[in-house]
């Protein structure tokens, strides 16, 4: 089996990001560090990525955790700072997140060991949508949310897709603040804030409440749950939709 694929079997990510650690030489068969494409993997080979061992696990997971602020998306963290793998108690595999969250921002988060079921709903061709909760201070004009609404250029050039944005009645306790839904579907690094930013306006609060059809619901701070074959199968169903069998 070719090595990216073994990884992403594994459940390790996406086959694409797979080949780009491989090119990183972050992975070791049998202790030797490996940086090409035509790697193979057979029975009994020992392979390692960062370190740390990996296989083929026999159970599948699928995981929806309900993110907290200040909890890094990561499995292990250098600073020392708590990560989302210390808040999933009772699962033996290892699971990876599915896409991420800012330190900063909380809600819905997809963990699996399930690297195909990983490149579904973080592949951009499929369009999942993701939908948020924000909080933002400053002014924001029909203008500026018309320009939200189309897309517009963030700072580094890249040019967002139109996103859906539904402005909440006023709360008298957050006096200076606008709360709103805002859906997306891509996963350009800080997206929402810094589409916020773009149009003048600062986010004091983010949580991720939707992917695709997936809702946190009831489920509380920092909780998680295993998802139902239903969730499953549905997120299955969205490369299907495409033809997409990767």
């Amino acid at each position: 089996m070719r090595l990216q694929k073994y990884m992403a079997e594994c459940g390790v990510a996406s086959r694409r990001k797979c080949e780009e650690y491989i090119a990183q030489g972050r992975v070791t068969i049998n202790g030797e560090r490996v940086t090409h494409m035509g790697a193979q993997v057979a029975q009994g080979d020992q392979v390692t990525f960062d370190g740390e061992p990996i296989q083929l696990e026999k159970r599948r997971q699928y995981i929806m955790l309900n993110k907290p602020r200040g909890v890094v998306t990561t499995l292990s963290d250098p600073q020392g700072r708590k990560t989302v793998r210390d808040l999933i108690e009772g699962i033996p595999e290892r699971i990876y997140p599915v896409g991420r969250l800012d330190w900063d921002t909380c809600g819905l988060l997809i963990m699996t060991n399930d690297g195909e079921l990983m490149q579904t709903v973080t592949h951009p061709s499929h369009q999942v949508e993701k939908v948020y909760l924000a909080r933002v201070r400053g002014e924001l004009s029909e203008q500026e949310l018309g320009r939200l609404e189309c897309g517009l250029t963030l700072d580094d050039g890249h040019r967002t897709a139109p996103a859906r944005v539904t402005l909440l009645p006023d709360d008298p306790a957050l006096m200076g603040q606008k709360s709103l839904y805002i859906a997306v579907h891509e996963g350009h690094n800080r997206l929402v804030r810094r589409m916020f930013e773009a149009v003048g306006a600062q986010v004091m609060y983010l949580r991720r409440e939707r992917v695709g059809k997936l809702s946190l619901g009831h489920l509380k701070e920092g909780a998680w749950r295993h998802l139902s074959e239903k969730e499953v199968e549905y997120l299955r169903s969205l490369a299907k939709e495409d033809g997409d069998e990767a």
